[in-house]
């Protein structure tokens, strides 16, 4: 069974605010929740499916609940960064399949307010006595990758600061985003080392947050009045260190982005914009190549002359600002990168930002950590007309 064509996202919203001290996480999904479903004219009696992570208390159980839904489908699929690019596509399926027709994705956060920086390993994991114990942290662990890229590839700290720097002229435009101000290369690189070879502005911002799609199924999505987007294609898989005999310099976006691209029938090279997970900047030069926008070890090259900034690079990324300066609620990026998909193809995103005739577009979530285990996503997503 495919996907292609058998479900929509019909509303996408997210929290305007990046700290928000006077709210539980649970009123955040549910803001989001309901911002996502008024976008889509709809309301939460429509709503015959429910997808969230673990944040909210026991993740569905809790939220339905609270939300007053009685779904007929539930999920809450944990994969971290890429969760919610995951839930999508389960969304998709479960409506191909017959089990729900209209599918509420909340996602929620307060690591901001409440202090959350990113842990090493969740407490209790089977890694953690022998990872966690001994120093290994998240930042760390993206160090060693850029590292190895750096000594197989011969990849520069200036490239993987173009990746910031093109992330920072969109946040500009974003009146939300966390950072606004752009930055060059040079600032990236006077920032301090905070695991070499990473600067401070090499890594992600922590903020609250959160967000909400609404994925339905074509007969409903036929009689909204909004425009909705097309899902054209999904894969997710989970790479690990294999007992210690792991190559770094790879994500799981090489078994994802195939199996997202043959389901959708299309090219990297039909690809409009992409919204790619920030967490860091050698995430996305990693995920760039793997996804097969260009070789392997060309990623560093790829991202120099504007290639990345909007609206005429030639492959614009993250116009809301990304992980990197806008948002980036829990390590649950990947909602995000959806959301700014969405605004694109619906020719919604910012004017100084908005991709002409943007037709497909790609969102990817990265979970975990590239040098460890990690957890990737790939979704396609075409306007309703493609």
């Amino acid at each position: 069974m495919t996907i292609r064509g058998r479900a929509f996202i019909a509303g996408a919203y997210e929290h305007p605010r990046r700290v928000i001290p006077d709210r539980s996480v649970s009123q955040v999904h549910a803001e989001v929740g309901l911002g996502a479903l008024a976008d889509a004219g709809l309301s939460l009696s429509d709503v015959d499916g429910y997808f969230c992570d673990s944040s909210a208390g026991f993740g569905p159980i809790s939220m339905v609940e609270y939300l007053g839904l009685h779904p007929r489908y539930v999920d809450s699929t944990e994969t971290g960064g890429s969760s919610y690019i995951a839930h999508v596509g389960h969304a998709a399926a479960a409506i191909a399949a017959g089990h729900c027709d209209v599918a509420l994705v909340t996602m929620g956060g307060l690591p901001r307010s409440q202090g959350q920086g990113p842990a090493a390993r969740p407490s209790g994991s089977p890694e953690a006595s022998f990872e966690s114990t001994w120093g290994m942290s998240i930042v760390a662990a993206y160090a060693l990758a850029a590292q190895r890229h750096m000594f197989e590839f011969g990849t520069t700290s200036a490239q993987l600061a173009e990746v910031k720097v093109a992330a920072s002229l969109h946040a500009q435009h974003n009146p939300n985003a966390f950072l606004p101000d752009p930055v060059t290369v040079q600032e990236v690189l006077d920032s301090p080392i905070i695991s070499s070879p990473l600067h401070r502005l090499d890594c992600c911002v922590i903020t609250d947050g959160g967000g909400a799609v609404v994925v339905v199924s074509p007969e409903v999505a036929a009689n909204l009045s909004r425009p909705a987007v097309k899902i054209l294609g999904q894969g997710e898989a989970v790479k690990h260190m294999n007992n210690g005999r792991i190559d770094l310099t790879y994500t799981g976006g090489t078994a994802t982005g195939p199996r997202a691209f043959g389901e959708a029938g299309v090219r990297p090279s039909d690809v409009d914009y992409v919204s790619i997970y920030d967490s860091f900047t050698i995430t996305v030069v990693e995920t760039l190549e793997d996804l097969g926008f260009c070789e392997k070890g060309e990623g560093g090259r790829f991202v120099l002359d504007g290639t990345l900034v909007a609206p005429h690079g030639k492959l614009p990324f993250n116009t809301d600002g990304g992980g990197l300066c806008n948002n980036h609620p829990s390590n649950r990026g990947g909602m995000t990168k959806i959301i700014e998909a969405v605004r694109q193809l619906r020719g919604e995103a910012h004017p100084a930002v908005q991709v002409p005739d943007c037709e497909i577009a790609l969102a990817h979530g990265t979970g975990g950590s590239i040098a460890t285990r990690m957890g990737s996503a790939t979704v396609i997503l075409g306007r309703e007309d493609t």
